[in-house]
């Protein structure tokens, strides 16, 4: 035990030993470490500019964000079929200052735009960019506001949480941000929603108030309207393709906007059951022919759909369904008597 505790001893005077050798030459340990780790950044951003094909972007102090065959640098490597759908984009504080992209989900409006954000942060820090090219000018700052969720333990619900992290780009972003938007609002009631995304855009996109480059993703396809209203305001969707009840998703951004998210093919997709697959496409064409004026009456529950011509769409249905359930070969005629009684009571009260 005495030859262990003296063990221990010289070990803690050899290390205290070492500690004050190295801490009388800590400038010279910090600038050494400090040199290696920019050493191994500056590898690293040689190493996948070579093997993945990646370019040198031209900077400037302008405003402009101008990709040509921009790529998303993670979701390119994560792919199973190996083939990543290049998108251009151009950004700046001029006519193209906001960008409303429309489409289904899973089409790719989110990955595109972090991939613009992803691809500015790495040419504002010496890295090569995956783009074919690509002229990236000064942003003080990149901010988002992506995905959902909420905080329990402060007690704040999704929409809250959503709309304080707005709060905080409205006050701090300039003219030379880029800030990113992915369907704000639908936390909340469609209208409401609807109203808070508009204003919102409407405020980043305006010179008076911030005017900075945005991409804005939204399934309010109302919002399209305002190009041409809004000054700045350029609408841009993603290609989709439809053969018959089946979708297919290009994922290329073209200028326009769409009316139709494909919620209710996409949710096929997603293996919901083809009874209730039929009963949203139906509820959906109806809400889609109901007059304005109407929507204000609450709507009727409706039964399931089979997918089969029902009797249950009819008044008296249960009573249908009773007689077809009687087996005349078996009951007798007071028994047939009593049921007949019965079965016309219950149609008279129909």
């Amino acid at each position: 035990m005495s030859a262990k505790d003296r063990v221990t001893g010289l070990e803690y005077n050899i290390f205290t030993d070492i500690r004050l050798k190295v801490a009388a030459q800590v400038a010279r340990v910090q600038a050494t470490a400090a040199a290696l780790a920019e050493i191994d950044v500056l590898c690293a951003f040689s190493y996948d500019a070579e093997k993945y094909r990646y370019v040198r972007p031209e900077m400037e102090l302008s405003d402009v964000i101008d990709i040509k065959d921009g790529r998303h640098p993670v979701v390119e490597r994560v792919l199973e079929d190996g083939y990543f759908v290049p998108n251009d984009c151009y950004l700046d504080c001029g006519d193209n200052r906001a960008h409303i992209i429309t489409g289904p989900n899973m089409a790719g409006k989110s990955t595109y735009m972090r991939q613009v954000a992803l691809i500015t942060v790495m040419a504002q820090i010496g890295s090569f960019v995956p783009a074919s090219s690509a002229r990236i000018g000064v942003c003080d700052r990149v901010f988002t506001r992506v995905g959902a969720s909420d905080d329990l333990s402060t007690g704040r619900s999704t929409f809250m949480v959503e709309m304080s992290e707005v709060a905080y780009i409205l006050k701090n972003a300039t003219p030379s941000s880029l800030i990113i938007f992915d369907e704000i609002g639908r936390g909340t009631s469609t209208f409401d929603g609807m109203a808070i995304a508009r204003a919102v855009l409407e405020y980043v996109a305006s010179k008076k108030t911030l005017g900075a480059k945005t991409l804005f993703a939204t399934h309010y396809h109302e919002l399209c309207d305002m190009e041409g209203r809004v000054d700045g305001v350029k609408n841009f969707s993603v290609v989709v393709k439809k053969r018959g009840e089946e979708i297919v998703f290009i994922k290329k951004i073209v200028p326009g906007g769409v009316n139709d998210s494909y919620g209710v093919d996409v949710a096929r997709l997603a293996g919901l059951p083809e009874s209730v697959i039929r009963r949203a496409h139906r509820i959906l064409v109806d809400m889609e022919n109901e007059k304005p004026e109407d929507r204000a009456a609450a709507p009727t529950a409706a039964p399931p759909d089979d997918g089969q011509i029902s009797f249950a769409s009819y008044a008296g249905a249960d009573l249908i369904e009773e007689l077809k359930g009687l087996d005349l070969n078996v009951i007798t005629p007071i028994e047939a008597m009593t049921k007949l009684y019965e079965l016309s009571k219950r149609a008279k009260e129909c």
